[in-house]
């Protein structure tokens, strides 16, 4: 029963410590994860420099500031043929969307002739979760025709969250020869942006992401294989790592880049802004190039994405682990920089994280089990130092581990393990005063653990009354009985007078043998400890001759006590040494009782009390006085009583 209970006590800590323990790394990595992840990949990820061949052009508010909004297309224009006739760069992305086109006006009509004849560039759409009806599911099919990526897709398929792309003009569609989604990811924008769309399914087909799109543009290639873990371009090699976040979306870590001027900047690869491809463009067709100028060669071979970033409540920024309102474009760029240079940023795989939270919650609760306070506060804090240089390292080298979830696991272990080491102690410690009770007296036990902190060798004078009782010619008896049988008589006569001991405020101070010593009046307060002290000897008396019947019908030899009391002052406390110390009485009184007691053999009595102890009890017993006694080791005569009956209601 013990044993099940103790499993059961086991049993049901643990699973209150999964339970706290799976709580506080839930409610962490929702609230405080995400700043801790975005605060590794600041301070450690992004302290590499992106690459040099990527630009961003950006609408900035010196763009707008020089040439105020709406622009009109023929702007648009001219930064497109600044592209086309005079830089050379690898491929353009146009994070831009939902453009208007004005069959009548010829500004827009010069925009779309100038994308027509761009091989290269590669405009933005957004996905919408309404199902196409209509002439709708005629324009998804052909964008299906003409845009959708060639996949090979090697995974457990399910239906699209999305069914089409938000409609293009017709002009627009009939005449862009790429396209490909600009939304940088499918959670909140009030989100840090710690993953980005690499692949979005809609309907029944697969569309890419810019920053992919353009990698597949520059490679000439328009096919890929998503299998569990990667998307793959078989014509390059490439794998990116993604994960699944549903079947609709493949979203990839984003890793990020320091950032590209000053650790002030907006922007991680080099930017201009808009207006100074204009001025260029404009003074270019012009044949005066002016100061300040920028040289079409610088973008030869480059990949460049278009974009906005304006103050205000702008859609063209978002927050990122780098910035509160990271240009929008330059996280395109940085997705592009990922899928081009094969840098991505890896999560920890759930195993080997999972590992690393058992152990620190293993090597924790071992520290609070096995060492002090200050030395397990120490090793923990130690081994969390070590953990936060791992994390670093490892995050500087694009693998991402979760820190706050383990190290508030460890915190959880760290309360419940001091918790539980409180628990099991004061058990085990009941458990030896139930054990050391049957060795000392429970109220010395509970004196001892009362003054547990101050436990040290000495004592106090106190008056008490001091009770020795013998079994007559035990020792003869013994001779004719086994090991066993006397044992079980012996057991049996102390387990009924330590009841009858202690009714009457009785504290047993030892065993000799088949003798008992009992002190009355310490620890035990009690200022009638005389009378209870005969009361209990008269009773324990009683006692006897019920045993005596009762073993004379058992077979058993047939005993007899006799008890000895005095009452006076002696030594109470501890005595011994500092690491081996007995709570007990010592003085004259005590040798006096035994001396009292080994005369009943003398007269033939059963109790006898001293002259001290009769002052008390005068009041309450019959007596027979013995006069002038000699008592071994006192040079004077003196005065003993037999106690004959006594009157235990007074």
């Amino acid at each position: 029963m013990k044993n099940f209970k103790n499993k059961l006590f086991y049993a049901g800590t643990f699973f209150v410590y999964i339970i706290l323990a799976l709580t506080a790394f839930i409610l962490t990595f929702v609230f405080l994860e995400p700043d801790i992840k975005a605060f590794f990949i600041k301070n450690f990820t992004a302290l590499k420099v992106s690459s040099p061949k990527i630009i961003d052009v950006v609408v900035d508010d010196t763009s707008i500031n020089k040439y105020p909004l709406p622009w009109p297309k023929y702007m648009y224009t001219e930064i497109l043929d600044y592209f086309s006739n005079y830089a050379k760069p690898a491929s353009v992305g146009f994070d831009f969307i939902n453009v208007d086109i004005n069959p009548m006006s010829k500004a827009d009509m010069d925009f779309l002739n100038k994308i027509s004849k761009m091989n290269n560039f590669v405009t933005g759409f957004t996905y919408s979760t309404k199902t196409p009806t209509g002439s709708e599911v005629e324009y998804m099919k052909m964008i299906k025709d003409k845009f959708a990526l060639n996949v090979d897709y090697k995974a457990l398929e399910h239906p699209s969250d999305y069914h089409q792309i938000n409609k293009f003009p017709k002009l627009y569609t009939d005449t862009v020869k790429n396209i490909a989604c600009v939304n940088i990811s499918a959670d909140s924008p009030l989100d840090y942006k710690f993953s980005g769309i690499n692949i979005i399914k809609i309907g029944d087909s697969y569309y890419p992401s810019l920053a992919l799109k353009l990698y597949l543009l520059e490679n000439n290639t328009n096919n890929v294989v998503i299998d569990d873990y990667y998307i793959i371009v078989p014509k390059t090699g490439l794998k990116i790592p993604h994960k699944l976040i549903t079947n609709s979306v493949i979203e990839t870590n984003i890793r990020y880049y320091s950032p590209a001027t000053s650790p002030d900047d907006a922007y991680t690869h080099y930017s201009v802004s808009a207006s100074r491809i204009i001025d260029s463009y404009r003074h270019l067709k012009a044949g005066k190039l002016q100061e300040g100028d920028l040289d079409p060669k610088i973008f030869d071979g480059m990949t460049v994405l278009i974009g906005g970033n304006i103050t205000g409540p702008s859609a063209d920024v978002v927050k990122s682990p780098l910035s509160s309102r990271h240009p929008g474009v330059d996280i395109q760029a940085t997705m592009y920089d990922n899928i081009k240079n094969g840098q991505f940023l890896h999560d920890a795989g759930f195993f080997v994280q999972l590992f690393t939270v058992i152990l620190l919650a293993l090597f924790t609760f071992w520290c609070v089990l096995k060492c002090r306070v200050l030395r397990s506060l120490f090793l923990i804090l130690l081994i969390d130092i070590l953990f936060f240089i791992m994390v670093s390292i490892c995050a500087y080298n694009n693998y991402l581990f979760s820190f706050i979830g383990p190290i508030s696991v460890q915190l959880v272990t760290l309360i419940f393990g001091y918790s539980f080491k409180f628990i099991t102690e004061n058990r085990n410690k009941e458990k030896i005063k139930q054990a050391m009770g049957k060795y000392l007296s429970q109220d010395i036990m509970k004196n001892v653990v009362s003054n547990i902190d101050d436990l040290k060798l000495g004592g106090k004078r106190a008056v008490v009354t001091v009770l020795f009782s013998d079994i007559r010619g035990f020792t003869s008896l013994s001779e004719k009985m086994t090991a066993e049988e006397v044992s079980m008589i012996l057991n049996e006569y102390f387990a009924e007078m330590e009841p009858i001991i202690s009714k009457y405020n009785g504290v047993i101070n030892k065993f000799i043998g088949d003798a008992v010593m009992a002190i009355f009046g310490e620890p035990i307060q009690d200022i009638d400890h005389p009378k209870n002290a005969v009361k209990c000897a008269y009773e324990m008396l009683k006692k006897v001759e019920y045993l005596r019947e009762k073993w004379l019908y058992e077979g058993k030899p047939k005993i007899e006590i006799g008890v000895g009391i005095n009452t006076g002052e002696v030594f109470i406390g501890n005595i011994g040494t500092e690491n081996r110390m007995e709570y007990t009485v010592i003085g004259d009184t005590v040798n006096l009782a035994s001396r009292i007691e080994s005369y009943n053999k003398v007269y033939k009595t059963n109790l006898l009390v001293s002259s001290s102890t009769y002052e008390y009890i005068a009041d309450i017993a019959d007596v027979i006085k013995i006069s002038e006694v000699h008592i071994r080791g006192k040079a004077k005569k003196m005065d003993i009583y037999e106690v004959l009956r006594i009157d235990k209601d007074r």
